[in-house]
């Protein structure tokens, strides 16, 4: 995923009322940009620190700014979640994983049950369920999520629970927009029931798949597969 635009350059003032941050740019000017996500955003804010956003000049819009990525310990860190579900349908498109390739046909936001799910994906053998998440909080060496409870994100594992049930494939896709991380894990101290939830969708045969994103103020590219860790030792 290429950034049709440059990005503007400045350092975060403040993030407050979880969709709003203040930021200074390189001209002193200060300026309100749109946060996409709605999380706690731990581990992903820092005062002061580099950040991009994306320029719009809608008239229409309240804000012209939307907020792309933090640089935290010298790193990129995506945290715009609208990206991940591109991601996903590109690296599946264009069969970029080993593990969700060969599919002739793919799409976004398809119907089933009652929500959409974020990729749809067939070929002549099978059909193919994938949510996407996006992960910026970091434990030590895990990625995790989420990084707040999350009713929205159970009822999405219902949902791949439901579609793989009935016998077709069901896939739980995690985008991480950081590189300081080596595998990946479910947040148990923030959300043990999404925990939990993600433990029965597993055992029942519905995938889970946590990829790196490289994240850079050019473009963001999915470039390897995460080990996925169920359960953490203590």
């Amino acid at each position: 995923m290429k950034f049709s635009n440059d990005l503007v350059h400045g350092r975060l003032i403040k993030r407050y009322k979880r969709f709003l941050a203040d930021v200074e740019l390189d001209n002193g000017d200060v300026v309100t940009a749109h946060c996409t996500n709605s999380g706690s955003m731990k581990t992903a804010l820092e005062k002061g620190a580099e950040v991009y956003m994306t320029y719009h000049g809608d008239p229409k819009r309240k804000t012209q700014f939307t907020w792309e990525m933090i640089k935290i310990n010298g790193d990129w860190v995506g945290i715009n979640t609208n990206h991940p579900n591109l991601l996903a349908y590109e690296a599946i498109r264009d069969g970029v994983l080993d593990k969700l390739k060969g599919y002739t046909h793919v799409q976004r936001e398809v119907k089933t049950g009652q929500s959409r799910i974020d990729v749809y994906a067939e070929n002549e053998k099978e059909k193919c369920f994938v949510e996407v998440k996006n992960v910026t909080m970091k434990q030590g060496d895990y990625a995790v999520f989420p990084d707040a409870v999350t009713k929205r994100g159970q009822k999405h594992l219902d949902e791949l629970i439901k579609i793989r049930e009935r016998g077709l494939r069901a896939v739980m896709f995690y985008v991480i927009q950081r590189s300081d991380v080596q595998y990946f894990s479910p947040a148990r101290d923030i959300d043990p029931d999404y925990a939990k939830k993600l433990e029965e969708a597993y055992g029942i045969g519905v995938e889970v798949f946590a990829v790196h994103a490289q994240v850079s103020p050019k473009e963001i590219s999915i470039t390897r597969e995460l080990p996925f860790v169920l359960k953490r030792q203590a």
